[in-house]
């Protein structure tokens, strides 16, 4: 990746002989954003910090990528094909165990604001209980939604088979008929349950303890090697969540333009998921070790220490 980058460094150079100084001067420094699906909250985050020019007075240049899952995104940071991704708490403990080291240095709530088990509306299934031997959808192994799957079986004493179909393909395959339940984030939750198409089995915001859903995460190798550069990303993100709350009016538009929704659907999302979000990105302890203990009491195995899971930062959102 730093042979990369050097190259790019040495085109700018070579451009700006050629054209003047002024195009040396605005040379950025590539930062990738991995965001786990397209109608989820890291998106729009990276896309408001984008537009609003945030990443750019931080000397950073954007770019965006958007995966499957958050499985995916894990793999994009672990490999080093992204700079920094939203990723699930029991991922980032159970890689550390296999030598992957990565940290969660923004945290993103103790929440999960809009989350829910959901079947079709005329599915005869009106509890978690019988889904046991069904196929419940979730967007990627070791995503979120799988988190949140494991913790439905667990807790219900059931035993279905979790199916990774991405996030683009939880709603339609469910509605389909190809699943019989499925895990849905916000928006899509809000937006199915609105239009009839979806009832809720379970409401992971209610049903669950607080603990942390997750946040933005980087190698442990990043953080040693350019941990002004990660910092820098973190201001951008955070100083979108802060341009979103004090232009709510904007943020709605945004939200309902990127997902394709109604906008009281938008200003559901907007309320219910980026206003519960965390404003500093500072990770607690205990809602470390109380994900790691629903994980642990889900199934999970092999997870590192809630204290070696993340690293504080000092963020500073950054201001258009």
């Amino acid at each position: 990746m730093r042979a990369t980058f050097v190259a790019l460094q040495v085109a700018a150079l070579a451009v700006g002989a050629l054209v003047g100084p002024s195009t040396v001067a605005v040379a950025q420094e590539v930062i990738r954003i991995g965001c786990p699906t397209k109608t989820y909250f890291p998106t729009i985050l990276a896309t408001v910090a984008k537009e609003k020019g945030l990443f750019e007075k931080e000397g950073l240049r954007p770019e965006i990528t958007v995966y499957r899952g958050g499985a995916e995104t894990f793999e994009a940071i672990a490999a080093g094909s992204a700079d920094l991704g939203t990723v699930a708490v029991p991922l980032v403990a159970t890689s550390r165990k296999r030598g992957v080291l990565t940290r969660i240095v923004g945290a993103n709530g103790d929440e999960w604001s809009g989350w829910i088990l959901g079947v079709k509306t005329d599915s005869p299934i009106k509890s978690a209980k019988e889904l046991d031997g069904k196929k419940v959808g979730i967007t990627s192994a070791g995503s979120g939604t799988d988190t949140l799957a494991l913790w439905a079986q667990s807790e219900h004493k059931v035993t279905f088979s979790r199916i990774a179909v991405g996030g683009g393909g939880l709603v339609p395959n469910l509605l389909n008929n190809n699943l019989g339940a499925a895990v849905i984030y916000s928006p899509l939750s809000y937006q199915v349950t609105s239009e009839g198409k979806v009832r809720v089995l379970i409401d992971f915001a209610t049903a669950m303890a607080p603990n942390l859903i997750g946040g933005w995460t980087a190698t442990e190798k990043a953080l040693t090697e350019r941990r002004p550069f990660i910092q820098k990303g973190l201001n951008a993100l955070y100083g979108a969540l802060e341009y979103m709350r004090n232009n709510p009016d904007y943020a709605i538009k945004t939200i309902a333009t990127n997902n394709e929704l109604p906008t009281e659907i938008a200003r559901m999302e907007y309320e219910k998921t980026f206003l519960r979000l965390s404003r500093d990105g500072q990770t607690k302890l205990a809602s470390v070790e109380k994900a790691l203990e629903l994980a642990a009491a889900s199934g999970v195995k092999d997870m590192a220490p809630a204290a070696e899971v993340f690293q504080n930062m000092p963020i500073a959102p950054t201001k258009p």
